[in-house]
């Protein structure tokens, strides 16, 4: 009897767990919106095609680099390495606000060309869908300094792996996120 219950909770997924899965599911059907009304209003006749800024290509190997760096940190956790976790969590939130600066620099490059928010309808679905990204990755961002000061406080010791497993979650997500997005934007622009 107790090993079926026991079976039976193994079984079951981490509440928190489902609820980031649900977000993220919420997530991808906001952006599919998005990508679809690119792709109908791309159609029209008043369209213009523009550069994308060199700058987004360097956040995308910049977000790459934060994911591996927040791999090791999971791992490193799981490994019980805390040293090196905490380096990890740090060198991974670093690449996120490099990421956030390379974005904001990207947005700067737009502005200079003239391509302002508000000055052509294919710029502002740009600006609408990489800012919502942006906003996405400051709240991964926002974790990733709790959980960096969680990992320096010396007085509390919790090992439990589910905070980390759930940033890890979030984290490689937006990453793959911007991936497809930025291929999109190559593709469909």
């Amino acid at each position: 009897m107790n090993t079926i219950m026991l079976d039976n909770r193994r079984n079951k997924i981490h509440p928190h767990k489902f609820t980031l899965w649900v977000g993220i599911g919420s997530i991808l059907m906001m952006f599919a919106g998005l990508t679809s009304a690119y792709i109908v209003k791309r159609n029209m006749a008043n369209w213009e095609s523009f550069p994308l800024p060199s700058a987004f290509w360097y956040s995308t190997a910049v977000i790459a680099a934060s994911s591996a760096t927040l791999w090791l940190a999971l791992k490193s956790f799981r490994l019980r390495e805390m040293g090196k976790y905490r380096t990890m969590m740090l060198m991974t939130m670093i690449l996120g606000i490099v990421f956030i600066g390379l974005q904001v620099w990207g947005f700067m490059e737009l502005i200079q060309a003239k391509l302002a928010l508000g000055v052509k309808g294919s710029v502002d679905f740009l600006y609408v869908i990489v800012g919502l990204h942006g906003a996405h990755v400051v709240g991964g961002i926002i974790v990733l300094i709790v959980m960096s000061l969680k990992a320096f406080n010396t007085k509390v010791r919790n090992y439990n792996g589910v905070p980390v497993e759930l940033i890890s979650t979030y984290w490689h997500f937006v990453g793959i996120l911007w991936i497809y997005l930025l291929i999109f934007l190559v593709m469909i622009r």
